[in-house]
């Protein structure tokens, strides 16, 4: 499928543009013009303050062109709390939309769920040191776009640093479509033998791109027997393509354990590769919510890349995701604290997501 990272065709058409605080409407010849105690044009405006409860305007772009690169941070903390990450909510929206095409907790869509860091390396997604979250994600756009981040937070954030990289010119059937992401969370809410559902109701022609999961544990013993289900084209009772568990969907093995044992206890190798990945497990809450008390609760995640087997769907297309485990006495029925986030494009505009949750509900709790 045409991404950007090989769509480097240079014809008279294209132009280069880049959007941050220093160039906030991209345009050519216009950036880096505020001035600072250096003097004019030395790094006079290089982020953005996001008070409690807003919403700041990254992009507003006129025109057709793509999105090629978002690179962004913020802190992870305030004294408000520890889930700035889970509390900010990216949105963006293609051609004068009134919904948002994408909507995810800023953490999530990075691959950085349960509002606590994670080193990612991957081919779409890098989130490299302290909380450098970048996107390689191609957004293509006919008339326009609109790139925002929502503040569901109980503090100002003082400091957001961001660059979106773009071209116009973009001959948009070049591109698979529009490029959408979702949120979602099964907050141990599930009955049993009742399956998380990580995307539904995606009508019209596209491909399905990639999945971020974000697990915490909530019953003992193994979690990751549970299957990836697609749905494919009026699918019914079965689907058309299924995984064979979660961490083989991830691309592990075993557990994502260094051995085949039980003393002593074996350990989880977290990793990070160009097309899948664990890159986060931690049995204790990273985020401290608590001087007081610090939960043990086992939390994992992993994130899965179709781009070279991208998954086709000409109608329709659901995802969902078995809830299973394992022990000595075989496979059983599980309810865990689940949030995904799917990634895929469509040649339509979606219909309107379901409700965002709040930030309560979104809260690792």
């Amino acid at each position: 499928m045409p991404t950007s990272w090989n769509r480097l065709r240079n014809d008279d058409t294209i132009r280069s543009h880049a959007i941050n605080a220093e160039n906030p409407t991209g345009a050519r010849g216009s950036a880096g013009a505020a001035s600072s105690n250096l003097g004019p044009g030395r790094k006079g405006s290089a982020w953005y303050e996001l008070p409690a409860g807003s919403t700041v305007t990254l992009a507003e772009i006129s025109g057709n062109g793509v999105i090629r690169h978002i690179w962004i941070t913020v802190t992870d903390k305030t004294p408000a709390g520890p889930f700035v990450l889970r509390d900010l909510v990216l949105r963006a929206y293609w051609d004068g939309a009134e919904h948002p095409q994408v909507e995810v907790p800023l953490g999530d869509f990075f691959c950085n769920g349960f509002a606590a860091r994670a080193l990612v390396t991957s081919e779409p997604i890098v989130v490299a040191p302290t909380g450098g979250m970048n996107s390689y994600f191609p957004m293509p756009f006919r008339t326009s776009a609109r790139i925002e981040v929502t503040s569901d937070h109980g503090d100002d954030i003082g400091h957001l640093f961001f660059q979106i990289d773009y071209t116009t010119g973009d001959d948009f059937d070049d591109w698979p479509g529009y490029f959408h992401a979702q949120w979602r969370r099964s907050n141990g809410t599930t009955s049993l033998g009742e399956d998380h559902v990580i995307v539904d109701g995606i009508e019209g022609t596209g491909t399905y791109v990639g999945t971020y999961v974000a697990l915490a544990s909530l019953q003992r013993y193994w979690w990751g027997e549970g299957e990836v289900k697609f749905y494919i084209d009026g699918d019914s009772d079965l689907p058309s393509l299924c995984s064979t568990g979660l961490e083989d969907y991830a691309g592990g093995a075993w557990a994502f354990q260094d051995a085949l044992r039980a003393d002593p206890e074996p350990q989880p190798i977290p990793f990070s590769a160009p097309y899948f990945g664990y890159p986060f497990a931690s049995a204790k809450d990273e985020t401290k919510a608590s001087e007081f008390w610090t939960p043990m609760l086992p939390m994992h995640a992993v994130y899965r890349w179709h781009l070279p087997d991208p998954i086709f769907f000409q109608e329709n297309l659901r995802v969902t995701l078995q809830q299973i485990g394992t022990w000595e006495h075989g496979l059983f029925e599980r309810a865990d604290d689940i949030s995904t986030t799917a990634y895929w494009y469509q040649t339509t505009l979606s219909a309107p997501f379901p409700a965002l949750p709040s930030a309560t509900e979104r809260t690792p709790r």
